[in-house]
């Protein structure tokens, strides 16, 4: 087999990056740059993404008898 002209497939596949909508580059997958890369890490660490919870019912006060 001739590996000069053999077609080398891609690990990850191409995707746009989350942020901007441009191509993904491989150093800062899925991101395009690490500049977007950064704009989303800030976005997770000054709670911009939240993931919603439940609300629990409250618990009925504990007396400490029991039955």
């Amino acid at each position: 087999m001739n590996a000069i002209g053999a077609k080398v497939t891609p690990l990850r596949s191409k995707r746009q990056c989350p942020e901007c909508g441009n191509a993904s580059d491989r150093a800062s997958y899925p991101f395009c740059s690490p500049r977007c890369k950064a704009i989303d890490l800030n976005r997770w660490l000054s709670g911009s993404y939240v993931i919603p919870g439940t609300e629990e019912e409250p618990s009925a006060p504990d007396t400490g008898e029991e039955n």
